[in-house]
């Protein structure tokens, strides 16, 4: 036998193999080297999607508080005072708009009408003339007239009779509680959030200090990493670029980035302060993943290879075979490693273990999903009627602690099948595969072995590849769910509404509808009573929604704004289910402003959700009037009662 051994060359095979084996290490660590970097982009455009998302959102409020500015200064120049009572009756109903907290209006005398008409002289503070030169414009921060210790920024409107601007209109915004404005929550609320006056220096925001009256090159240079300065940051700050440095904090000792771009209001920037670790989250546990797997596919390798030559040694006989399972299972392996995104590969991986173990068809059954998941391979347009009641009873067989079903006769077949199947298979050959937890999550099903007593092995072989699949399909899943779904409504949020966007425009037959929802008052809501009463006002209109449209195509897109898209449905029956939606939530002395466009043939998604828009703002401010009326009516029947 040790002669025989000795005339062996089997050291060529095993250098091959062993190359082979480092071949696919070094790939496999250069192509997580490859999606490490991928990663790291990805985190870096997160960052810049961030601070832009939040400019957006400021220049958004900026547009809404001029339109409503703008509307207020055309009511004013139709009054022969502007500190008349009863205009400032009205005046002093639009409090908290938008970014702005009060109404102002600055007279040509350099006096200014603040709260109830009161007249405050404002010379040397404020200028009339420079003002009205300026026009409808946003100033930067500036000293308040009743407070001249706090600083606000003014957003002003000229008011214009026959011609002629006769006072300019501002919304005083406190820089104070400016960011409560902000309803977003860049990084889940761990990120500090700036707002900075390019040539001063001036910030507008600082959450990190909280201080409304700093300014950022008073607060000196503060330790950086390698490769930044801070005249780089001073000079792409003034000349308005878009970039990135990081600090080092002398609190933690971690690295902070600090990322910023121009807004387009006056020279203001927009910055975020974001720990490294937030930063590249994803990275890191993503690299945390790859370098697991790199280490559990190098101990497979060792393992492996380390079999290998023993069973070179003992059975050379066989070394052939061994080598051509070895490749299957390799070629499966590499299918099915990335199948949970391309499942074309696992028709491709059926293929292979087809060829294998010689089968007529190979088939895959997955199980505890959210849907039943069944693949399968043959060369021949075999059909195998009843197999799902055989996969079913083939489930309760391995549930009951076998590991391997085989069957080569008619009266094993007919115990897994129905009474009377049609077309019987002449063989068959399954085993239970299981997740990483241990519970049976598929079956590998052989149907027509031209080989009898095939070794289950074959099969065996790759239940743990095809384990490792429905375990990263299950996770797949569950991951791309939950980045699908908000939190608190648990109706989609705003990726998937972005993800689902242009599908509308071809989803529809006859009709397409936006529904535009906006809870009113919630801003007072979570002053008054609380963010929990807000949360549960929010709950409650998402729940409605559910109830009287669904959530297939329901989405929460901001803060308090909700969308629907219906398609093909008629234009009475939208209307009665959205006055039922009011009429509910009313009920729940829960109100919501809606905006309702209906089109029959959509050319521009964006166009269809700004005309919703626009009704559901039309319908915010009838809802507000009302309540004002409302409001004056109860104070004069108090009146007349204690008169």
């Amino acid at each position: 036998m040790l002669s025989k051994l000795k005339g062996i060359r089997w050291q060529k095979s095993t250098i091959v193999t062993a190359a082979l084996i480092l071949t696919m290490t070094i790939g496999s660590f250069i192509t997580t080297a490859h999606i490490n970097d991928m990663e790291e982009k990805r985190s870096f455009d997160r960052l810049y999607e961030e601070v832009t998302s939040l400019s957006d959102e400021i220049m958004l409020h900026a547009e809404n508080d001029k339109a409503q500015l703008e509307m207020l200064a055309g009511i004013i120049s139709r009054y022969a005072k502007p500190d008349s009572a009863e205009l400032w009756e009205l005046l002093d109903t639009y409090s908290t708009i938008g970014m702005m907290s009060r109404i102002e209006i600055l007279l040509p005398d350099n006096s200014v009408l603040v709260s109830g008409g009161r007249r405050i002289n404002a010379n040397g503070l404020l200028s009339f003339s420079d003002a009205a030169a300026l026009g409808q414009h946003i100033t930067n921060r500036e000293a308040d007239v009743i407070d001249p210790d706090k600083y606000i920024v003014r957003h002003y409107a000229p008011i214009v009779k026959n011609g002629e601007t006769i006072a300019m209109l501002y919304g005083v915004i406190d820089i104070g509680s400016l960011p409560k404005s902000i309803a977003s929550k860049p990084y889940g609320g761990e990120a500090a959030i700036y707002v900075i006056e390019g040539g001063s220096g001036d910030f507008l925001v600082d959450t990190w200090h909280n201080d409304s009256g700093g300014n950022i090159w008073a607060l000196g240079e503060r330790p950086m990493a390698p490769g930044y300065n801070h005249e780089e940051l001073k000079r792409s700050l003034t000349d308005g670029e878009t970039g990135y440095v990081v600090f080092r904090s002398e609190t933690t000792g971690k690295n902070l980035y600090f990322c910023f771009a121009p807004m387009g209001v006056n020279d203001w920037r927009m910055a975020l302060s974001v720990p490294e670790d937030t930063v590249f989250a994803s990275a890191n546990a993503i690299k945390n993943i790859l370098n697991i797997f790199l280490v559990f596919e190098a101990l497979c390798f060792i393992i492996y290879f380390i079999w290998m030559i023993r069973y070179i040694l003992l059975e050379t006989n066989r070394k052939q075979r061994q080598l051509n399972l070895l490749n299957y299972v390799y070629d499966v392996e590499k299918l099915l490693f990335n199948a949970h995104e391309q499942r074309e590969n696992i028709p491709l991986a059926l293929e292979k273990i087809a060829r294998i173990t010689a089968a007529e068809k190979i088939s895959f059954w997955m199980i505890g999903l959210n849907e039943e998941l069944s693949f399968s391979w043959s060369p021949s347009a075999f059909d195998y009627s009843g197999k799902k009641s055989v996969i079913y009873r083939l489930l309760a067989y391995f549930q009951s602690g076998r590991d391997v079903f085989e069957a080569y006769d008619s009266a094993t077949i007919q115990s897994v099948s129905p009474p009377n199947l049609p077309n019987p298979a002449k063989s068959i050959l399954a085993v239970p595969v299981a997740d990483m937890d241990g519970a049976i999550r598929g079956i590998l099903l052989a149907l027509n072995l031209r080989n009898k007593r095939t070794d289950p092995a074959l099969l065996k072989s790759v239940c743990f590849s095809f384990g490792m699949l429905c375990h990263n399909m299950r996770s797949y899943d569950a991951m791309k769910e939950q980045g699908e779904r908000d939190a608190l409504t648990g109706l989609y949020n705003r990726n998937r509404y972005e993800t689902d966007l242009s599908a509308y425009l071809t989803a529809y037959r006859k009709s397409l509808c936006c529904i535009y929802i906006d809870l009113n008052g919630l801003h007072e809501l979570n002053n008054t009573r609380g963010h929990d009463a807000g949360d549960h006002a929010l709950k409650s209109v998402a729940e409605q929604i559910k109830t009287s449209f669904g959530d297939e195509n329901s989405y929460r897109t901001g803060g308090d704004e909700f969308l629907i898209f219906i398609a093909d449905m008629p234009v009475s029956e939208l209307h009665r289910r959205s006055r039922d939606f009011q009429n509910a939530l009313d009920a729940k002395d829960i109100y919501v402003s809606i905006g309702i466009q209906y089109e029959t043939k959509v050319t521009s998604m964006e166009a269809l959700i700004k005309e919703a828009e626009k009704k559901m703002y039309a319908a915010k401010k009838e809802f507000y009037e009302r309540k004002e009326s409302d409001l004056r009516q109860r104070s004069s029947k108090r009146h007349e009662m204690f008169a």
